[in-house]
């Protein structure tokens, strides 16, 4: 099933107006999405009590998560981002 995930094709459709990724348009491209929210909600966890070394690894892994998914969205988008 794992190879069905990496099948060529657009999982984002463009946006009409400004730089970006629109809503997925096929089901890897929600998966990307939820994925991303689940490890945004994972992270958030670390701060439930707070130290400075949780700070850090929340803003290190917001950083990475958010450049792979920006990635992941900008290639995955016909006619690449404006």
């Amino acid at each position: 099933m794992l190879h069905k995930f990496f099948e060529p094709g657009d999982w984002f459709a463009p946006k009409k107006r400004g730089k970006g990724s629109g809503v997925p348009t096929a089901w890897q491209g929600w998966v990307v999405i939820v994925t991303y929210i689940g490890v945004v909600m994972g992270l958030s966890r670390l701060l439930v009590r707070p130290s400075v070394a949780d700070y850090v690894m929340w803003a290190v892994g917001m950083v990475l998560a958010t450049g792979l998914m920006m990635v992941i969205a900008r290639n995955r988008t016909p006619g690449r981002w404006r």
